[in-house]
């Protein structure tokens, strides 16, 4: 059974899904200052178990302000949600499990803190120590029932887009999303 996961990002219709643009590119050259970049080693897509979890950790740049149409529109480019299902025979590492937690001599405070410079050593070994893995799951931040998924650049070929949606201000997931993060919204 293939697990299916949502992911928010910068799209261009006319990409490629593994190209700049596409729902599949893994942003490599961009990455620096995400929660388990080590853009020198792999590169890395965020993803959610949950749409709504995507779409928060997109909009949470927008605390403070109000959400507008304009938000969704970056020159061509437009804010979609994409629909990705990775195969069945994935293995990601299950931070949300105490037993990996234990396993692995973590603590939840390393795991679900702000500091870049832990989590992203944190992925790095991660990403080392366990060769076969696509990835890490883990909980948001945002709230903890959210749960997240980092993919690792290595497991591309077991990555398939099921959808592809345009975001606006009235698209279901962004008004949950803009309700959750208290974001006015102009429409």
């Amino acid at each position: 059974m293939t697990l299916t996961l949502f992911r928010c990002f910068r799209w261009q219709r006319d990409a490629r899904a593994s190209e700049r643009g596409g729902a599949l590119w893994f942003p490599r050259e961009l990455q620096g200052d995400g929660r388990h970049d080590a853009s020198s080693v792999y590169g890395c897509l965020y993803a959610s178990e949950v749409a709504v979890s995507a779409a928060v950790e997109q909009l949470a740049r927008f605390r403070g302000a109000t959400l507008e149409p304009a938000d969704f529109q970056i020159g061509q480019d437009r804010i979609a949600l994409a629909t990705i299902e990775l195969a069945a025979s994935a293995s990601l590492v299950d931070l949300d499990d105490p037993r990996v937690l234990v396993r692995e001599h973590l603590r939840p405070s390393s795991v679900a803190t702000h500091a870049r410079s832990t989590t992203q050593a944190l992925a790095r070994s991660l990403y080392e120590v366990h060769a076969g893995a696509s990835g890490i799951r883990w909980w948001s931040t945002f709230e903890a029932q959210w749960i997240n998924v980092t993919l690792w650049d290595r497991l591309l070929p077991l990555l398939g887009i099921s959808r592809i949606e345009p975001l606006s201000v009235d698209h279901e997931v962004i008004v949950d999303a803009a309700r959750f993060l208290e974001l006015p919204v102009v429409r």
